[in-house]
């Protein structure tokens, strides 16, 4: 039986139209062919997710669907043989941040020429070069024409890049166009063909490609360089280079969108007494007075603090959470100070109604 869409991006039947996209986005980048090189599984399960988003992302869709079930499909969309994973790229590529090309192997068509086919890089960027942006030069081996090589006129298609064929139906005559078999619809032929060249006149070169990549770029976003993919054969243009940003850890932060979150650990006498504290960011210092009394799990906002959005209209927080680090040895005398301690009123966990449970804060986190 074929499993239900709303349980494949793992949302109820009244998802709004953010939490569908939302939901789609994050299934799409965990199980994306660049992430999951050689998995079957993972690949199906991504285009299991852009089957369900492409249903229920349309008003008129989802109302058939919710009808209907997967019956409402049959014959038809992806149901009736699916889309391809080129199909997925281009369609929904926006999804990601900007636009999937084409590109699993072969020749696209573009508006009277052949586009060659797109290259997908990986590129991991530690958080500084997310904050600041970077610019990162990567060697990219793409196929180019090969020198001397020639091409004509194709003679099947005239140069169209297509062939039409005349069928008489019980309707009348009808006019089919098709890709052109003998040029693979670039309305050219190779006449001149040098030695190492592929059937297509082409060879693979490395060559240095120079990527500007925008502050604020996050884990699964593709940028697109244009015309650094594969050329074409003939007058044809070339593809595009897709670049899949990924993300390192960082020792000191983890992010969160664009805001940022920094642990910091304090001793007993600073949280008693109350202390000035210095936070190194990635870019320059900040200082924060902590009160005397302060209480392990307490979080501090610093607002702008964060990371800048990409179209740089806001810049998110940085998130300081406070933990109060215990000894586990002691001299003699702390020993016997803090035995003292033990029936003094003043020692006694007296939390105010502000100071949140743990249940209350992981119900915070789900809510």
């Amino acid at each position: 039986m074929k499993q239900d869409f709303y349980d494949i991006l793992g949302i109820n039947k009244n998802a709004s139209e953010a939490e569908i996209k939302k939901a789609y986005r994050k299934q799409a980048i965990k199980h994306h062919p660049d992430k999951n090189p050689g998995d079957q599984q993972a690949e199906a399960k991504f285009k299991q997710a852009a089957e369900a988003y492409e249903i229920l992302s349309d008003p008129q869709k989802r109302a058939q669907y919710d009808q209907y079930g997967h019956a409402a499909f049959e014959g038809g969309g992806f149901g009736g043989g699916g889309m391809n994973m080129e199909d997925i790229f281009s369609q929904f590529g926006d999804i990601f941040g900007s636009a999937f090309g084409g590109g699993f192997g072969g020749f696209g068509q573009g508006q009277g020429r052949v586009k060659g086919s797109d290259l997908r890089i990986r590129v991991n960027l530690t958080l500084e070069e997310i904050i600041k942006g970077v610019e990162k030069k990567i060697k990219v081996k793409r196929k180019v024409q090969a020198p001397g090589v020639q091409y004509t006129t194709c003679p099947n298609c005239k140069g169209t890049g297509q062939v039409t064929r005349v069928t008489n139906t019980i309707l009348g005559r009808m006019q089919t166009a098709s890709v052109c078999p003998s040029c693979q619809g670039g309305g050219k032929t190779i006449s001149n063909r040098p030695a190492g060249s592929d059937a297509h006149g082409m060879i693979q070169e490395e060559e240095t490609v120079s990527i500007k990549i925008p502050a604020g770029v996050e884990e699964g976003m593709q940028l697109k360089v244009s015309g650094k993919g594969n050329a074409a054969p003939g007058n044809g243009v070339s593809g595009d280079l897709l670049v899949l940003i990924q993300e390192k850890e960082n020792s000191r932060f983890i992010r969160e969108g664009n805001h940022l979150h920094h642990d910091l650990y304090i001793s007993v006498a600073e949280a008693v007494l109350g202390v000035s504290k210095e936070i190194e960011l990635i870019e320059g210092k900040v200082r924060i007075k902590l009160e005397p009394g302060i209480q392990s799990g307490k979080t501090l906002r610093l607002k702008h603090k964060g990371i800048r959005d990409l179209n740089g209209y806001s810049t998110g927080d940085l998130l300081v959470h406070i933990n109060v680090w215990t000894p586990k040895q002691l001299n003699k005398d702390q020993r016997k100070f803090f035995e003292s301690m033990l029936d003094d009123d003043n020692f006694k966990p007296q939390p105010e109604k502000s100071d949140k449970s743990f249940f209350e804060k992981v119900k915070d986190m789900f809510a």
